[in-house]
This record gives structure tokens, sequence and C-alpha cells, in this order.
């Protein structure tokens, strides 16, 4: 779920070479155009889009989530292990919807008096494995450790 990106100057220069290429075959292009051009290849809406995203350390790959995959978090705010039954993209491209099965059953009440235990929850998380849902005190329902 992580995207690098080459170094700006690195970017600068394919859009030089661009830039070269298209002056080459008739086809005058200004360098700005140019370097717009470049960030839709990337994926990026747009020049500054593109730059920033290249000039943030590029972040070391996270876990990658699959169906099968054995991973850790916290739910409810509860620690847990457990294996991922269901993965699947939500329209829009932004969340993702997961069930996850706990090795060991999680107990979602926080009172002294009462457990819940759950073995198995649905939910949908984003890019960064973290829920959008949170409870009354703002903690995420779901937080993997990815």
């Amino acid at each position: 779920m992580t995207t690098t990106y080459p170094a700006i100057d690195e970017l600068k220069a394919q859009a030089k070479r661009l830039r070269q290429a298209m002056n080459d075959r008739g086809t005058p292009l200004t360098h700005s155009a140019a370097l717009e051009v470049i960030a839709r290849q990337h994926g990026a809406r747009d020049w500054n889009t593109l730059a920033a995203l290249a000039a943030r350390p590029n972040a070391s790959p996270k876990t990658l989530l699959f169906v099968g995959a054995h991973i850790r978090g916290r739910y409810l705010n509860q620690p847990f292990t457990g294996e991922v039954l269901a993965l699947s993209a939500l329209p829009g491209g932004d969340l993702h919807r997961i069930t996850i099965h706990f090795d060991e059953p999680v107990d979602v009440v926080t009172f002294e008096s009462f457990s819940a235990f759950r073995r198995r929850v649905n939910a949908q998380i984003d890019a960064d494995g973290v829920s959008p849902r949170k409870t009354s005190n703002g903690v995420p329902h779901l937080v993997l450790d990815l």
C-alpha cells in the first residue's frame, strides 16, 4: 500500500527528456507542461502534489495484507493477533473491508463486572490499517500494526 517515488531531480530530468523528445518531433512543450505530464504518469494529479510526495522520505514497505496473513494490532484498544479471513476494496478506493479471526478471544467490554468476548470481527480500514470508526473516547475501533 506504500508507493515510492523517484527523487525530485530525477523527476525533473524525466520532464526535460520528455520536453526534448516532443520538441524534436515538432510538438513544442513548455517545461511546466512536461512536469505536469510526468506527474500524471506517476499517478499524481499535478506537479505540486508529486513534488510533495517525492520530497518525503520513502517509507519502509508496510506489511502486505492478504487473505491468510497473520497480523497483530488493537481492537477496541485491546491487543490481538489473528488471521485475515477476507479482504476487499470498497468503492472509492480509500477504504478496505477486512474480516479477522483472532487467535485468542478479545474482551470488548471495559466494565469490570462484565465481559463479552469476540473471536471474529468485520471492519473497515484505511491504507494505514486504521478504522475510520471510533469509540466514544476517540480511539479507532481497529488499528493494525503494519
